[in-house]
């Protein structure tokens, strides 16, 4: 994009409107804040990235290290999270209001990039489904193995005088006990 654009979310890039950072009568959200590096209007970026290190500074600070007002640190840490979450937001919505501008003036481009995405699906699901197949012919092997070894009797000793009687008096009921 040109450089002759107003400023938006990137540099060289046109807003849609006023910096969504403050409502109307709103100061921006880190007017001042600390670790505001860039000088001149800020993008939704720079708001973002300030915001979510003043929410590690207002952990770390030492007024709140050395802080015995537990609620005080508390309300400071909720603010701090609170802007990040509101910049959050506008980012998210701007990123938004990008993607239907764009299913507007190119829905050729929205539907590649939606067979796109189902493609890579569908070749991720076939992956799955030959990994689990091949679980299932590994388990299948592993029973098969299991049956044959159960039904040759070729393994077991083979059965003597003995493995007849103790079959035979294996079959038949106990005595009873006789009490005195």
């Amino acid at each position: 994009m040109s450089s002759s654009m107003g400023s938006g979310m990137f540099p060289g890039q046109q807003s849609a409107g006023p910096h969504p950072v403050g409502g109307p009568g709103q100061p921006g959200l880190l007017s001042g804040a600390p670790g505001n590096r860039v000088q001149g209007p800020n993008t939704l970026v720079d708001d973002l990235e300030a915001s979510f290190e003043a929410c590690f500074a207002s952990l770390v600070s030492q007024d709140y290290v050395n802080g015995t007002d537990q609620e005080e640190i508390r309300t400071g840490v909720d603010q701090c999270i609170q802007k990040f979450l509101d910049v959050a937001r506008q980012t998210e919505c701007f990123f938004l209001q990008k993607r239907l501008q764009l299913s507007v003036q190119k829905p050729d481009q929205v539907v590649k990039e939606d067979v796109s995405e189902l493609r890579n699906e569908l070749q991720r699901k076939e992956l799955l489904v030959q990994k689990h197949l091949s679980k299932l012919h590994h388990w299948q092997q592993v029973l098969e193995d299991v049956s044959v070894q159960h039904r040759k009797p070729s393994d077991l000793p083979p059965p003597g005088p003995l493995a007849f009687l103790e079959q035979a008096s294996a079959s038949l009921p106990a005595a009873p006990l006789k009490q005195t």
